[in-house]
Formats: C-alpha cells, structure tokens, sequence
C-alpha cells in the first residue's frame, strides 16, 4: 500500500514511519523543509520524501496521485494568535488536494474532545477533524490525550512548567479531564 504521511518530522510521525516501513508499505514523507528531516539510513532506501506546506495551495501538487491512504499527523503549537485559523486553513488545503487523488482513507490524529468545556487549542484540533471529515475518502479520527514521551512537545511543556513554577494559577479548561497515553 503506498502511504502519504504528513508530520514525518514530529514525535508520532518519527515513530510511526519505520513500523511502515517495516510492514513493507511504500511511504511518501511529506514534510515541510527536507532539511529538517533525517530519517535513519535504515529506512533512506525505503522511502521518499516531498517538500510541501499546507498553507501554500502550490505546493500541494507534489503529492502523488497513486496515493491509497494518509496520515494527517500535522498540528501546529503556534503561539500566535491565528493558529486556528491556520490549521483549519492546512487541513482544507489537504482535504481538497488528497481528494484529487486515489486516497480511499485518511487517518487523523486530534484530540479527546469534551464538547461543554474546551480550550481553545482542542476546539481547534475539532476543526480540523470537522474539516478533514469532508473528504470523499473514509476517514478515521483518533483522539488522544497527551502523549507522554521524552521529546514529545506537550511533555516538554508541561515538565518545563513543573520543574519551573512549584506553584501555577491555572484557567478552567485545566479541570478537563485527560488520559495521556505514553509512547516507548
């Protein structure tokens, strides 16, 4: 099966290429610098990699027609203060040019979503899923809560917090209950 996978360069993504690989999958990395990605030598031969940016229609044409299925592993921990904007703008922009090829499936990873209490990062990670469930393609989501690993950008955040601040005056969305799932 020949597998398009967005955010090769993030935690999920660097782990989840090799088990591919090794399940003897052709893969397309799409990332967005070349230069940023380095893939163990094992997997070089095993692979191709296509420069693309979500948020530049012109570059979405790279990505191969003969494609059978996705992984939209891309999230953004912008700061600034468009970011929802941004994503759900990415996620269209892969929704509208995957459906221009073969793709029968795409799979998403987003967040635990509690409809009455969100913040505003897991209301944008629910557009981006809305967004991505318009495809013609079948299409699965799955939430989890943070991921726990050495390297992982929500991990790092939030022991940097812990070894930092002894004390944290925390918003209301912090009550939302979570279930983090570790990655070894």
């Amino acid at each position: 099966m020949k597998i398009l996978l967005t955010g090769a360069t993030g935690y999920i993504g660097k782990r989840l290429l090799p088990l591919l690989v090794k399940q003897g999958h052709d893969i397309v990395c799409c990332v967005r610098d070349k230069t940023r990605f380095n893939p163990p030598s094992s997997l070089a031969s095993s692979i191709s990699v296509i420069e693309v940016d979500l948020l530049k229609k012109d570059s979405l044409s790279s990505i191969p027609v003969d494609i059978d299925a996705a992984y939209y592993l891309v999230h953004s921990m912008s700061s600034s203060g468009n970011y929802k904007s941004l994503e759900k703008e990415s996620a269209q922009n892969f929704r509208e040019a995957i459906s221009k090829t073969n793709t029968r499936h795409v799979i998403y990873l987003g967040g635990i979503i509690n409809e009455l209490n969100l913040s505003d990062h897991l209301r944008s990670r629910k557009a981006v899923e809305d967004e991505l469930a318009k495809g013609d393609y079948h299409f699965t989501s799955l939430r989890a809560g943070i991921i726990v690993g050495s390297g992982s950008a929500s991990f790092e955040i939030m022991r940097d917090l812990v070894e930092k601040l002894p004390i944290m005056i925390t918003p209301k969305w912090l009550l939302t209950k979570c279930q983090p799932i570790g990655v070894s």
